[in-house]
């Protein structure tokens, strides 16, 4: 006989989220344990069902027919991203946009993009005293910035593309700053109260993106005869599905999540994996033995398929992925799932971190273990930190595209060490795990590979 609903805790909400802020990845693990791969929360008088269980995962991907990954329910991130952002949009209009967006984050135009984000790297590294400890996630955000900003926008160094970057810093820091986290839970917090208070400035940071954003579509409207291969070039040459030009507002929203998320996910990414393999020196000895193989000629397809290089960044995926819950999907007609029967209204995530933590797929899952996406090929439904389905991330293969490219120039040119033995411990934020120390290294000095003069290291700094 089937059930209504999956088990789960009978806590107020209010309560949940306390206690989720406080520890979120001991709760995920006690109540994944106590409740098993399908655990129900009630938020109000709406279900929400999370769902660890590949098997149910792939149930909700590939369901279209009663569970809809409804535009509507991402609304609350429209403040930073637009109404008509990608993740706003249902559809047709979703599919056609998601369409647009694709090539510059696959194929040849992601290739071509790779020697700049070497270069990049070298700029970003080189500025940095060698024995003198530095962070580690602003320096990886400093290039991923850099990076999304060329591929997205198409700009080069300037001053257009200095507030920007500066903009794109800002705003992300004040979305996870602690004062705007603090201000939401007042009851007064979240109104805006101008430059001063956490709300207004965030409002005020919008404010001035948006008009930046939308003063480079139309001067770049006017210019359609040097257009590049950069999103903003191809969405300015875009026809919408009724086969009219796209309106600069809508240009401007469709580049929004584009430029954060090759910002933020892909430099959190980038410092859990110089962690990682800072703190195991067998992992450091092993990748750099592979990169070392290629030779002096390093060319960008050749690191992104190299295979343990490949398994170190999935193996940092996997523990702390990149956004730690799918995009919710709304149920809209009754349907089965897992065996349980849930009504229309019902909430469905697919709960990536617990799924990552499943220890019949990954034996001993706390730990630090490339080697076992060498022996095994794991499904999308077994291993998805990007997402999947119709609201998959665009820019995952784009993402460890750039980070095979940037771990692997920094690898092969300068050693590296943590500052400290102690554990780096995740801080949740949105929907990703964070490094709370922001990863504390030092450049001990230039890496001299078997075979390679000191000076031609120094001349390739």
């Amino acid at each position: 006989m089937l059930k209504k609903l999956p088990p789960g805790p009978k806590t107020p909400s209010w309560l949940i989220a306390l206690q989720f802020n406080a520890d979120p990845f001991g709760y995920m693990d006690a109540i994944s344990k106590r409740y098993g791969d399908i655990i129900t929360l009630m938020f109000g008088s709406i279900p929400t069902v999370y769902v660890s269980n590949p098997l149910g995962i792939k149930e909700i991907f590939t369901n279209s027919k009663e569970i809809s990954a409804s535009g509507k329910l991402n609304r609350g991130f429209a403040l930073m991203t637009g109404k008509q952002g990608v993740l706003q949009l249902d559809g047709i209009r979703h599919k056609h946009r998601r369409k647009l967006l694709m090539p510059a984050f696959h194929g040849a135009r992601m290739q071509a993009h790779g020697q700049r984000i070497c270069d990049i790297t070298h700029k970003v590294i080189q500025q940095q005293a060698i024995g003198k400890p530095f962070i580690g996630y602003p320096k990886m955000e400093d290039i991923t910035v850099r990076v999304s900003i060329e591929v997205v926008m198409g700009l080069s160094e300037g001053d257009r593309y200095n507030r920007l970057k500066q903009l794109l810093s800002l705003a992300l820091k004040q979305m996870l700053s602690p004062s705007l986290k603090i201000a939401q839970n007042l009851p007064f917090g979240g109104r805006n109260f101008g430059r001063w208070s956490p709300k207004g400035y965030l409002l005020y940071l919008r404010r001035e993106l948006f008009d930046l954003l939308y003063t480079e579509v139309q001067e770049r409207r006017q210019q359609t005869q040097n257009l590049g291969t950069d999103i903003l070039s191809e969405l300015l040459l875009a026809k919408d599905e009724l086969g009219n030009s796209l309106t600069d507002e809508e240009v401007r929203d469709l580049l929004i999540s584009p430029l954060f998320a090759a910002q933020d996910a892909s430099s959190t990414a980038l410092a859990w994996s110089l962690y990682w393999i800072h703190r195991f020196p067998h992992v450091r000895d092993r990748l750099l033995s592979e990169i070392d193989s290629l030779g002096e000629n390093q060319d960008p397809m050749s690191i992104f398929a190299l295979p343990y290089l490949s398994a170190v960044c999935n193996e940092a995926l996997r523990i702390y992925p990149t956004q730690l819950f799918t995009f919710p999907r709304l149920v809209e007609s009754t349907v089965k799932i897992m065996g349980y029967e849930l009504n229309p209204g019902t909430i469905l995530i697919g709960n990536i971190y617990s799924t990552h933590q499943h220890e019949d797929l990954y034996p001993e899952p706390k730990e630090f273990q490339p080697e076992r996406f060498l022996k095994k090929q794991y499904s999308p439904y077994e291993f998805l930190p990007f997402g999947g389905g119709s609201r998959m991330c665009i820019g995952g293969t784009f993402a460890l595209f750039e980070m095979k490219l940037v771990l692997a120039t920094i690898l092969s040119r300068y050693e590296l060490e943590l500052v400290s033995n102690r554990p780096e411990r995740p801080k949740f934020g949105g929907l990703i795990s964070y490094p709370a120390s922001g990863v504390r290294v030092l450049i001990r000095g230039l890496r001299q590979r078997k075979g390679q003069s000191q000076a031609s290291i120094v001349g390739s700094v």
